[in-house]
C-alpha cells in the first residue's frame, strides 16, 4: 500500500515560489491500477516524483509498505527504487548506444543483481515485450514503439512491486499505444503489480481501476472503478 499524506512541494523561493503540491493526501492498494490524471502543470508529475522517492517534498509523509521513504536517507532511497520500483517515461530515456540487452541489465546491476540471475531476468524481460529478437541490437537502431517496449522491459526486469508509468503512450501511434497498453495492463493484472500511470489522457485513465483528478496542485476527487484487489500476488 502507498499512503500519501499532507505532502507540500514548493518550488523556488520568495517572490519566485510555486508551489506544485498542495498538501495533497492519498491511499493507493497493492496490485491496483491508478491513473493521475490531469492537465500539464497539474502537480502530477510531482506527485509521482514524490510518491516514487525522485523528488522530496518539504512537508508530509509518503508510506510504502509501512516505511516513510522521506525519512530514509538518500542512499537507502536509491536501493529502494532500485529494489521495488520500475519506472517508463514518454521520452524513453534509453541509452541509445546501448544494447537491447544493457539497457535492461543497468537497473540489475544498480540493484547487484548477480550476472548469472541478471542474464535470465534480461532474458524473460525482453521475452514479455516481444524483443527477443533484438537482444544485441542497439538501442538506438529501434523504432518508437520498440524503444517504449524495451523501457518496460528496462522497468520490469527488477521484478518490481509498483511501475510508475509518466505518460507511456504520448509518443507513440495510436495502433502502437494501445499494444503498449496491453502490456503494461497485462502485466499489472498478471503479477498483481501496482501500476501508476501519471497521464492527461481521460480514455486511458479510464482502462484503470481508479483515477485520480488533480488540479492546480490539489487532488480534485478519487474514482473507484471497481473493487480493488486484497493482496499482492507473488511475482515469480
Amino acid at each position: 500500500m502507498i499512503e500519501v499524506k499532507n505532502v507540500t512541494k514548493t518550488y523556488g523561493k520568495k517572490q519566485n515560489a510555486f508551489r506544485a503540491l498542495k498538501d495533497v493526501s492519498l491511499t493507493i492498494p497493492d496490485g491496483a491500477s491508478v491513473a493521475i490524471l490531469g492537465k500539464s502543470g497539474s502537480g502530477k508529475s510531482t506527485l509521482m516524483h514524490a510518491m516514487s522517492g525522485l523528488d522530496r517534498p518539504e512537508k508530509g509523509e509518503v508510506v510504502i509498505d509501512g516505511e516513510d521513504i522521506l525519512k530514509l536517507k538518500q542512499k537507502a532511497v536509491d536501493r529502494f527504487r532500485a529494489e521495488k520500483i520500475g519506472f517508463i517515461f514518454q521520452s524513453f530515456f534509453v541509452q541509445g548506444n546501448e544494447s537491447v540487452y544493457d539497457n535492461v541489465s543497468l537497473p540489475l546491476e544498480i540493484a547487484r543483481v548477480p550476472q548469472k540471475k541478471r542474464k535470465t531476468r534480461v532474458g524473460q524481460a525482453l521475452k514479455a515485450v516481444e524483443l527477443s529478437d533484438k537482444i544485441k541490437s542497439k538501442a538506438k537502431n529501434l523504432s518508437g514503439g520498440q524503444k517504449q517496449r524495451l523501457a518496460i522491459a528496462r522497468a520490469i526486469a527488477n521484478e518490481p512491486s509498483i511501475i510508475f508509468a509518466d505518460e507511456p503512450t504520448g509518443n507513440l501511434d495510436s495502433v502502437t499505444g494501445a499494444k503498449v497498453e496491453e502490456l503494461l495492463f497485462g502485466y499489472n493484472k498478471n503479477k498483481g503489480v501496482t501500476l501508476i500511470i501519471v497521464t492527461h489522457d481521460a480514455e486511458l485513465a479510464a482502462k484503470c481501476d481508479m483515477i485520480v483528478n488533480i488540479k492546480d496542485g490539489k487532488i480534485e476527487s478519487v474514482e473507484q472503478k471497481k473493487a480493488q484487489p486484497t493482496a499482492r500476488k507473488v511475482v515469480q
